[in-house]
C-alpha cells in the first residue's frame, strides 16, 4: 500500500493578498487567486487522483474546483482554517500590539482554536487517511497546511511555524511500502 497527499492551499483572496488572518469568514478567490488555482490543473494532471477532499470554506472549493480534478471533491471539515477566534480579520502586526511576541503556533486564539486542538484535528484525519492508498488531493488553507504538514512527520505542532505555503502552494507528501515512514516529497510554494 502506498499513500501520496497533494496538499494545496486556496488561492488569493482580499484578506490572503493583505496578511489578514481568516478562518470563518468566507471570501471568494480574487482574480489572481482564479489564475493560481487554474495552474494547478497542470500540474495535478499527471496525478492518480483516487479522492479529493476539500474544506469547506469557499476559497477552498473554488480553488478545488479550478484544479477540474476527478473524482469529485468531499466537503471535510477537519481541513477548514486554524479558527482565529477574536483575531479574524486582523493582521499578525495588530495582535503583537495587543499580545506582545504572540505566536499562532504556541499561544493559539482567544476565542478560537488552540494549537493542541488544531493538532487533534489533524491528527485525526491523517489517521483516517493512512487507511486509503493511492493518491489523494486535499484543499485547505496556510495555517492549517503548515500545521497538517508537521503532524504528517510527526512534528509537534509549534514546528508547523517553520513552514510557509503561499496562496496555490502544491505541497507532495507521503509514504509507501518501502518506506513506511511518512515523509514530506515536496514542500513548497510553485
Amino acid at each position: 500500500m502506498s499513500l501520496c497527499l497533494y496538499l494545496v492551499r486556496h488561492g488569493e483572496t482580499e484578506w490572503s493578498l493583505s496578511g489578514r488572518h481568516t478562518s470563518r469568514t468566507d471570501l471568494p478567490l480574487t482574480e489572481q487567486g482564479n489564475q493560481e488555482a487554474r495552474k494547478l490543473a497542470e500540474r495535478l494532471r499527471a496525478a492518480r487522483i483516487v479522492r479529493v477532499f476539500t474544506s469547506p470554506r469557499l476559497r477552498a472549493q473554488q480553488t478545488c474546483a479550478l484544479a477540474e480534478l476527478t473524482p469529485v471533491a468531499e466537503i471535510e471539515p477537519e481541513l477548514a482554517e486554524w479558527d482565529y477566534g477574536d483575531y479574524e480579520g486582523l493582521r499578525s502586526v495588530e495582535i503583537r500590539k495587543r499580545q506582545p511576541g504572540w505566536n499562532l503556533f504556541r499561544d493559539g486564539c482567544p476565542n478560537g482554536e488552540t494549537p493542541a486542538q488544531v493538532s487533534d484535528r489533524a491528527d485525526r484525519f491523517i489517521a483516517r487517511l493512512r487507511a486509503l492508498d493511492g493518491d489523494v488531493a486535499l484543499f485547505t488553507h496556510g495555517h492549517f497546511g503548515c500545521v497538517f504538514a508537521a503532524r504528517w512527520i510527526e512534528l509537534p505542532v509549534f514546528e508547523g511555524r517553520r513552514f510557509l505555503l503561499g496562496t496555490a502552494a502544491l505541497c507532495i507528501l507521503g509514504f509507501g511500502p518501502n518506506d513506511p515512514e511518512m515523509t514530506i516529497i515536496e514542500l513548497g510554494n510553485h
